[in-house]
């Protein structure tokens, strides 16, 4: 049975189509399907996020969407991401997932965030394994995220504070003062750039982390000697 993908655009109207032609240009050029809510007492806590990914805000409906989206914002891969981004249904089922991510490399993929505690429930398993097939007949990737590794998550969420990209506008080059045979820390970067003259060392470290001109083992606490790698 033919599935149908709908977006949404800014002007109010509504666009409708098989979902074997739905673009994902199309969906990121649309706003979501659903407008965020709040009120008194209720249970997530929805809100927005500018992303330095596309240079705008974009929703998140819980604590644990804006969690992927963190992510998503700090993976260089991701290029693109839209929230509630369309609606596919058929007779009988209908369904808005909460992000599509598109890659650099062209593919897609598709995201439903879901708290682990509602995933033995058979509806929402019934439900996110239809959409999965859907969407893998599109020939897009369809991921359920329940959550990610805290000390990771912890540390993308600090780096996002260091997001916005005019931190390092007049910087350009500044990995070659950081370039060494000796093992590069972080406070050893601090040490190379007030060297150069970088009146924020710590700032620009920090920024080069979240922009991926620097890396580091994310999976343990952040501190003056993480040892770092220079991509650029």
């Amino acid at each position: 049975m033919l599935v149908s993908g709908s977006v949404r655009f800014a002007d109010g109207s509504t666009r409708e189509m098989p979902l074997p032609e739905l673009t994902a240009t199309l969906v990121l050029s649309a706003v979501p399907w659903r407008a965020i809510r709040s009120h008194r007492g209720q249970a997530h806590l929805p809100g927005l996020y500018w992303s330095s990914t596309t240079g705008a805000h974009v929703v998140y409906e819980s604590r644990l969407e804006l969690a992927r989206l963190l992510l998503a914002d700090f993976d260089r891969e991701v290029v693109g991401i839209a929230a509630q981004p369309l609606l596919v249904r058929e007779p009988g089922r209908r369904h808005v997932p909460d992000y599509l991510l598109s890659r650099a490399d062209g593919s897609v993929l598709i995201v439903n965030v879901k708290p682990a505690d509602r995933l033995g429930s058979e509806r929402v398993a019934d439900a996110l394994a239809w959409a999965g097939r859907v969407f893998a007949d599109r020939g897009w990737g369809h991921e359920v995220w329940s959550g990610a590794d805290a000390q990771r998550l912890a540390n993308v969420r600090f780096l996002a504070g260091y997001r916005r990209e005019a931190l390092l506008e007049p910087l350009a080059g500044v990995e070659a003062a950081l370039r060494s045979d000796a093992v590069l820390t972080v406070a050893a970067a601090e040490v190379a750039l007030k060297a150069a003259g970088v009146a924020e060392p710590r700032t620009v470290v920090l920024g080069l982390l979240w922009a991926g001109r620097l890396r580091a083992d994310l999976d343990g606490p952040l501190s003056g000697d993480t040892e770092l790698e220079v991509l650029s």
